[in-house]
């Protein structure tokens, strides 16, 4: 499972609460108390399937074997986006799951409407709690008003992830990836000598957005008032892009289709000669061939140090659970988060360990060593830039997603599609603030 493009994770925010019919089928209901034994049971609602769901369930039986205090019964939905949902319809009726894993936007959205329970208390009565230890660019995404609400189950960041053999036939060194401007030189270089695309960027706003704050440049302005997608930073990034896409044609992308079918597309061109890299998500690790690939931080430009954004899935305590199964949450969140299970979770997956103390788990130092690429998403996302929280419910996102393709699809020329972009954004910013 990939992560979502920026538009996906925002998709629900402006959904605003959901009809409680909704709630037919969701076993949040249901009174959850503790069982015959003394212990107590909770319900834990995830959007997970295939692998991923594979790897919670596996985690969810394990924590229930390790300790005769909680039973987490896990409850699986079909995305990250139905379980906002849901969750949204059974806050409004008051019988709530205990604990919840949500997209890093949808957990703030949750946060800023009090549908949460702040966190900091468990942390005061918990000397284990070692809040310092967590990656504070992933921390930072759970906390709302000066509190925090939500903890990273696992973070996520767009690499780089290249052909060594086709960099070292054509003789380019892996440092041209350090940044975007020797990278298209190298692209151009891959292009005219071996005849395949010198890089594949993936299809979204998510690479563009990205690339530009690694310009320089700034979604929104620090006082949230105005939108700042047309600047030069923003202009001359996406113009970039757009000339070796249709003009040198050095790099391309895959779009449309089936679900992941532009992502798999995109990796299946790298993988079956057609490409000598792309730009991907942490998660595609466990899909990928590192006998002929190798990992890379996203560039920065000559001017300024990389700066892409690094995201994170959030477990949650919704507000209206009993102080019983909020505390029992606490501990699975406690677990699931603990150095050992976060350092396995991205040894399985390919997703980044929430805690700095994950490289120093021996198991993870083992895989390491041999499977260096594990490293590189923990690293950028150490530096990364938060994710981004678009206060319109998505709309800023949409209108970057709309100039997206007029880009990568159209070409149209980055200074008109943004100012179109900008235009839009700032209006639904403007009626946002009212």
């Amino acid at each position: 499972m990939k992560k979502n493009v920026l538009k996906k994770a925002m998709l629900g925010v402006a959904t605003g609460v959901m009809s409680l019919s909704l709630l037919a089928g969701c076993s949040g209901g249901e009174k959850q108390a503790a069982n015959s034994d003394g212990k107590v049971e909770i319900e834990f609602w995830y959007g997970l399937g295939g692998k991923l769901g594979d790897n919670m369930k596996q985690k969810i039986d394990t924590f229930n074997k390790s300790q005769d205090e909680v039973i987490v019964k896990g409850i699986a939905q079909a995305d990250y986006q139905e379980t906002y949902q849901k969750l949204q319809a059974a806050s409004a009726s008051g019988q709530t799951p205990a604990v919840a894993l949500l997209e890093h936007a949808t957990a703030n959205a949750l946060a800023n409407k009090q549908a949460l329970a702040p966190l900091d208390s468990f942390f005061d009565k918990d000397k284990e709690a070692n809040v310092e230890d967590f990656l504070p660019t992933l921390l930072d995404l759970g906390k709302a008003n000066d509190k925090q609400y939500a903890l990273p189950a696992y973070g996520t960041t767009q690499v780089l992830y290249y052909r060594k053999d086709m960099f070292e036939k054509a003789g380019i060194d892996p440092s041209v990836l350090n940044t975007w401007e020797s990278l298209g030189e190298a692209a151009k270089k891959l292009k005219k000598e071996q005849g395949v695309f010198g890089w594949e960027p993936m299809w979204g706003n998510l690479n563009l957005v990205d690339a530009s704050l690694s310009a320089g440049g700034e979604i929104i302005s620090e006082d949230g008032k105005e939108v700042l997608i047309d600047s030069n930073e923003w202009v001359n990034t996406w113009e970039f892009f757009r000339k070796a896409i249709h003009e040198d044609q050095s790099m391309r992308i895959h779009h449309g289709g089936q679900g992941w079918e532009y992502w798999y597309k995109t990796i299946d061109d790298v993988m079956q000669d057609r490409a000598a890299g792309y730009t991907g998500s942490s998660g595609d690790q466990g899909d990928l061939d590192f006998s002929k690939l190798a990992a890379h931080p996203q560039p920065g430009w000559k001017n300024h140090k990389a700066a892409p954004q690094a995201e994170a899935q959030m477990l949650v305590i919704p507000a209206k659970a009993e102080k019983e199964q909020q505390e029992a949450a606490y501990k699975w969140m406690k677990y699931f988060t603990s150095s050992e299970v976060t350092a396995d979770w991205s040894i399985k997956t390919g997703y980044i360990a929430v805690r700095e103390s994950a490289k120093e788990v021996q198991a993870y130092k083992e895989f390491a060593e041999k499977n260096p690429q594990i490293l590189v998403p923990l690293e950028q996302a150490k530096n990364g830039t938060p994710g981004f929280v678009d206060p319109t419910g998505g709309q800023i996102l949409d209108a970057l997603s709309k100039a997206t393709d007029k880009v990568e699809i159209e070409n149209i020329p980055a200074e008109k599609a943004l100012k179109e972009a900008k235009e839009e954004a700032q209006k639904a910013l403007d009626e946002a603030g009212k």
